[in-house]
């Protein structure tokens, strides 16, 4: 299709969708303020649309931007790309500029895009990221298929002793044996968000989310426990092809109801009765592709419009006896989630620690207020809790339940660090 024609489509289009933009250096994860973001069409990059700053959380307002028809991202048989794209150029006094094309909004979602900004050297050329389109309009290679279980007794491979969620995977970009492809050192819940913006689309019913989520995570758990590509002496986690994995593109925009799922969810993955490995949950379109056994992607949309729970979707596809599990450690965070929300009249250690680590994170995003680390949640520790809150794109209530607490400790590990692994 020619520039000017998806230019005319994309005015044509009636319905919206959000996009928040948030800017961070690569140092030690400090916001950027005073950021330039110019929003044009893809194709049309010097055609500004809209321009917006950053303010001192690195955080823009929310533009609405003209998206394709909501139905097109639930139809199957659909063959109207679902989502518009942007070009985004972001440049602030002191780093590099980068361009990010391809941007992919949806209409009635909130798109989130996450920018980090090296510090200018004049060493490198300016960064510009293609987003590819996504796995359910464009075309990739289907899925080569596997056992879901790795027979790791009978082969000798090692595997950790305990499912762990990690704080980083290693992320090929290509296939195995592309020796070209570029590493990522990507964190666990930022791959899977990627993953399943990628995978599906934001605007399915929320069980249908939630059931996508599980099998992406349970798949990338089975790469993760047995050391699938270690063993055969590559030096990544898992790759971002669809034929060998599931796809992940460099720089992508995630979108807020998929954030939301993966916060709640990212330490569950599949299991079946005595196998202590996550199962490798395949899957594939249901429409291009069939996959006899494995889950269909639009399939479990169609269930979920149906009204099935997510682990009745998952049976429905990989039998009765999945369950979902709970891995034994999180890493990468200071302190694990209690097991209770703190909220007004909470007391104890866990406020200490949330007291201390909003402390340190308002060093970086001055919005926050400064506490008195007494061990008491009171109206002041519930009122920083709400700015972080809110300068995260998370419900504003004030509770420190688990997808804020292990938000503030993603944060809090970010900004304490010299530098990023």
């Amino acid at each position: 299709m020619s520039d000017s024609r998806m230019r005319m489509m994309q005015e044509e289009q009636p319905d919206r969708g959000g996009l928040r933009i948030q800017v961070t250096s690569e140092v030690q994860n400090i916001p950027i303020e005073g950021a330039t973001v110019d929003i044009s069409y893809t194709g049309e990059p010097e055609e500004i649309l809209e321009e917006v700053t950053t303010d001192n959380s690195g955080q823009t307002e929310q533009v609405e931007l003209s998206a394709p028809p909501v139905e097109y991202s639930l139809d199957r048989t659909s063959e109207n790309q679902p989502y518009s794209e942007y070009t985004l150029k972001i440049s602030a006094a002191g780093y590099e500029t980068i361009t990010i094309s391809g941007t992919q909004i949806l209409a009635e979602q909130v798109a989130t895009q996450t920018i980090r900004m090296r510090p200018l050297t004049g060493i490198q050329p300016p960064d510009v990221v293609v987003i590819p389109a996504h796995t359910l309009y464009g075309e990739y290679p289907p899925k080569i298929a596997e056992e879901e279980i790795k027979p790791v007794a009978q082969s000798g491979e090692i595997v950790l002793s305990q499912v762990v969620v990690p704080e980083y995977v290693v992320v090929h970009d290509g296939t195995p044996q592309d020796t070209t492809a570029r590493n990522y050192y990507v964190r666990y819940r930022d791959y899977i968000k990627n993953v399943a913006s990628s995978e599906i689309y934001a605007t399915w019913p929320r069980s249908s989310i939630i059931a996508n989520v599980l099998a992406i995570q349970s798949f990338a758990m089975n790469r993760i426990y047995t050391e699938w590509y270690r063993n055969k002496g590559y030096d990544f986690t898992i790759t971002s092809s669809t034929a060998f994995d599931q796809k992940w593109m460099a720089g992508r925009n995630y979108y807020e109801s998929i954030e939301e799922v993966v916060d709640e969810v990212f330490d569950n993955y599949l299991s079946r009765p005595n196998v202590r490995q996550p199962i490798l949950t395949q899957y594939c379109d249901g429409e291009r592709v069939s996959c006899p056994n494995w889950m269909t992607q639009w399939g479990s949309k169609q269930l979920g419009e149906l009204g099935y729970e997510p682990i009745e979707i998952l049976r429905y596809y990989y039998g009765d006896n999945m369950y979902i599990n709970f891995a034994e450690e999180v890493s990468g965070v200071p302190s694990s989630y209690p097991g209770y929300p703190l909220d007004i009249g909470s007391r104890g250690e866990n406020v200490v620690k949330i007291q201390e680590q909003l402390n340190r994170i308002s060093d970086n995003y001055p919005l926050i207020p400064k506490l008195v680390v007494d061990g008491v949640f009171g109206e002041r520790t519930q009122n920083a809790a709400r700015v972080f809150q809110a300068i995260f794109g998370l419900v504003q209530d004030g509770i420190v339940g688990p997808r804020t607490w292990y938000k503030i400790q993603e944060i809090y590990v970010g900004v304490t660090r010299l530098a990023e692994l």
